[in-house]
């Protein structure tokens, strides 16, 4: 293997590598989103990027199988046949270059997919606090409710009876009355 071969090779792996990584973190960052709210709808990105990174490393090795040919063809050739050997390994560099750009480019796709699905996820948590908080109102506003229910119908005189027996003040309209019996008994 020559050493520029070695060179392409070495750079198309740490870009291989750099993408991986991306898509590690990518991948674990949804991963801790969608499990903080379960009812989220799942996406399953995995195969697309799959298949992606598929077409890519067939790219690569074909351009690097092409790449040792050419640079063992460029061994043997002499002149004019070397000046073109070194203009098709520029063409070889131009490709891996251009396969690194496209997994940049898929890279920033997949980033801001996650950023998207982060926002939605955020979304519907602030819908779901919502939906709880109003809910606990709705149970606070009915467990009231009852509670008035056990005093509704009594004369003012049995109401200030009960109150008395509580030590608590006996001034007042009747609903004042059954409000303070009421916060007694939540207390």
């Amino acid at each position: 293997m020559t050493n520029m071969t070695r060179q392409y090779s070495t750079a198309a792996s740490h870009a291989r590598n750099a993408v991986n990584k991306t898509a590690d973190a990518w991948t674990e960052g949804a991963r801790t989103v969608t499990r903080r709210l379960p009812g989220l709808p799942r996406l399953d990105l995995v195969p697309a990027v799959e298949r992606y990174f598929d077409l890519v490393q067939r790219t690569v090795d074909i351009n690097h199988r092409l790449a040792v040919r050419w640079a063992e063809a460029a061994g043997t050739l002499s002149g004019v046949a070397r000046e073109k050997a070194e203009t098709a390994s520029d063409a070889v560099r131009e490709k891996a270059e251009a396969a690194g750009d496209i997994a940049r480019e898929q890279a920033v796709k997949a980033e801001q997919a996650a950023r998207e699905q982060a926002a939605k996820a955020d979304q519907a948590e602030k819908e779901l606090a919502r939906q709880a908080r109003q809910a606990e109102r709705e149970h606070a506003r009915r467990a009231h409710e009852r509670a008035r229910h056990r005093y509704e119908g009594l004369s003012k005189a049995q109401l200030s009876d009960l109150l008395a027996k509580r030590d608590l003040p006996k001034t007042g309209n009747i609903d004042d009355l059954i409000e303070r019996l009421v916060e007694a008994d939540s207390r």
